[in-house]
């Protein structure tokens, strides 16, 4: 039996907008995705300065925010998957916040 791959383009992001519920992205195709601001729990627990301080990267196939050090995909966003940290590894991350305040 044989397998074919399919190849897909993913769209680069041109814009982001954050509320305070979602994460919405304007993509290069002309479709917006949003997806559940509680999907990325250090998102979620940013400020509104810090969500609002993103830039893209890898010509739009990413979005960084170098406030909270949280990166995410397009290919991710697309395929529906929300944030692959590990509860210790934000548990730790949100202590040294609280710390450092």
């Amino acid at each position: 039996m044989t397998v074919s791959v399919m190849e897909i383009d993913i769209p680069n992001a041109e814009k982001v907008i954050i509320t305070g519920d979602t994460l919405s992205v304007d993509l290069s195709d002309g479709r917006t995705i949003s997806v559940p601001i509680s999907w990325f729990p250090r998102l979620a627990h940013a400020t509104r300065k810090e969500r609002n301080n993103w830039k893209l990267i890898g010509k739009g196939q990413g979005i960084h925010w170098p406030d909270i050090d949280e990166d995410i995909s397009i290919e991710g966003l697309l395929a529906g998957k929300p944030s692959g940290e590990s509860q210790r590894s934000f548990k730790k991350w949100l202590s040294q916040r609280k710390t450092s305040k």
